[in-house]
């Protein structure tokens, strides 16, 4: 069978583009349909579209000639259309004998095509096999073997997602199409929500002092009454959506709205303590037992690749905080913990956090695209949890809820590491001091600052000055082993430390651990200076 543009990787991912043509088709296709389609379902009927077109072409084509092939003969004055061409037309104007004795006999015949003044030769009645050679053009237009809409789309989705995004937001004519979540409409199919209509919309929600979902707020503000109510629903949705004062906050598809000057600041923007570095390293370097440790510190950003995540019907986990986290009242969405929390890839959602001492109630945020939960900074503060602290999440019926806790025992004073920042790119220097704790706690991860913006400040000087992994490594292991007795520092200390300076999974620091050559690995995790 010949091979259509429309089945081709070169055609999807190099050459196609929406046309005006394909703009009419969509505003049809929308226009027309019974309810608001999805940025897949546009782009698997543009795709039908485009096969549809090219076999009217083809068809339309072959109408007009007979379909060329080696193996026939031809006469001079017939007209003939080569799909090999891309469906080019021409006529025969002369035949002779061909001369090739690999092929035996044959005729060339010459044609002439429209628009061209130069001719050109074709073998024909050629008795030896070749791949234009088809019985009656059959497998021309024939539909079996081809690919479907939906096979193409598999293949090429992000290429074809792409320009169709791009002329339905920026293109000529963007301002005819209205994107609601994933769902697309014609901008007048909307009802009209004025900022009269917004303004009843904060204050519902701040008298509620929660969350609003598109129906609650549609009873106190008076749209449209022609429009259906679907339709009502997603036009509330799309000017909410539109003004800075909303943010939806729902989960999956439903679409619950609050205002962003309610939510806590790190629900909002991700601090910078918590955006995560990604330095390049070998990590086929790394051996069994530093991968070991990967996995039992369960870094959100880490690339341990043991196993999934916790199942959903496991009752209960575990996980160790980390300083980043204890800075802002903040848990991790990590392999543990993602499944006790509201799934998505991006925005908000909110959760009801019970104290499992006291039975407190409060809210938290599930910040989806910075892996973490906000909102426990208070929590934190008032059992006076250290960093390192073994906190434990338990489910409950009700999936909007989850229960926190940590492992108490009698408060007794335990040493831990205290970092103090100095005013160099690289001042961060450490000594052993006592603080009150009364929790399990995992003693290689414990670090304490007691100026904690000051540390926050040198955390951006160390960002501004551009201060590699290797760089950080370098500075703190000889601060981390003086500490110790046997002048020693563990894998897990030195990620730790690492982190109250520069968010980083443990993966990049335990390499510049072992290619450091001042550092020497004692085993068991531990690593000393090389005398």
């Amino acid at each position: 069978m010949l091979q259509r543009k429309t089945q081709t990787a070169a055609f999807w991912r190099d050459q196609f583009e929406l046309t005006q043509e394909d703009l009419d088709y969509v505003h049809e296709l929308v226009l027309d349909a019974s309810s608001p389609l999805t940025t897949e379902q546009l782009a698997l009927r543009v795709i039908g579209e485009y096969q549809r077109r090219e076999t009217s072409r083809m068809e339309s084509e072959l109408s007009k000639g007979k379909i060329y092939q080696p193996d026939k003969l031809y006469e001079v004055g017939q007209t003939l259309v080569f799909p090999a061409m891309d469906f080019s037309v021409g006529d025969v104007t002369d035949i002779r004998p061909g001369e090739n004795p690999e092929y035996g006999d044959f005729s060339v015949i010459a044609v002439k095509f429209a628009g061209s003044s130069k001719g050109r030769e074709f073998a024909c009645d050629l008795q030896t096999p070749h791949r234009l050679n088809q019985a009656n053009g059959q497998g021309i237009v024939e539909e079996g073997a081809l690919l479907t809409s939906q096979e193409i789309y598999d293949l090429y989705q992000d290429e074809i997602t792409e320009s169709l995004l791009y002329a339905l937001e920026e293109g000529d004519r963007h301002e005819e199409f209205v994107q609601v979540g994933d769902y697309w409409l014609l901008a007048d199919m909307l009802a009209d929500v004025h900022i009269g209509h917004l303004n009843i919309a904060e204050a519902l929600i701040e008298m509620q002092a929660r969350p609003l979902s598109s129906q609650e707020l549609l009873k106190e503000i008076d749209v449209d009454a022609d429009i259906s109510q679907p339709m009502q629903i997603i036009s509330i949705n799309h000017a909410l959506s539109s003004d800075d004062r909303f943010d939806r906050v729902g989960n999956g598809s439903d679409h619950l709205w609050y205002l962003k000057r309610l939510e806590p600041k790190e629900a909002l923007e991700t601090p910078p303590l918590l955006r995560p570095h990604h330095p390049r390293y070998n990590r086929a370097l790394l051996s069994v037992e530093l991968l070991q440790i990967e996995w039992e510190l369960d870094d959100e950003w880490g690339e341990s690749g043991i196993g999934g995540d916790v199942p959903s019907i496991v009752p209960s986990t575990s996980f160790t905080l980390i300083y980043p986290h204890r800075r802002h009242g903040t848990l991790p969405l990590s392999s543990r913990t993602r499944s006790f929390f509201p799934a998505g890839s991006e925005g908000r959602s909110m959760v009801t956090i019970i104290d499992g001492r006291w039975g407190k109630r409060f809210t938290a945020w599930v910040v989806h695209s910075g892996r973490y939960v906000s909102g426990l900074k208070e929590w934190m503060e008032e059992h006076n949890l250290p960093v390192g602290a073994q906190i434990t999440l338990e489910r409950t019926q009700n999936p909007g809820e989850v229960v926190i806790d940590y492992r108490p025992r009698r408060m007794k004073r335990e040493w831990s590491r205290f970092a103090t920042a100095e005013g160099s790119a690289l001042g961060i220097t450490f000594e052993m001091n006592k603080i009150q704790i009364t929790c399990e706690y995992d003693d290689y991860l414990i670090v304490s600052a007691e100026d904690t913006k000051e540390l926050d400040v040198q955390s951006q000087r160390v960002e501004k000055a551009g201060i590699s992994m290797d760089e950080l490594v370098e500075q703190i292991v000889p601060e981390l082993t003086k500490l110790s007795p046997q002048g020693t520092a563990h894998a897990k200390t030195v990620y730790s430390a690492v982190n109250m300076l520069w968010r980083c999974p443990p993966g990049p620091v335990f390499y510049a651990l072992i290619s450091n050559r001042r550092f020497r690995d004692s085993g068991g995790g531990f690593f000393a200076l090389e005398v």
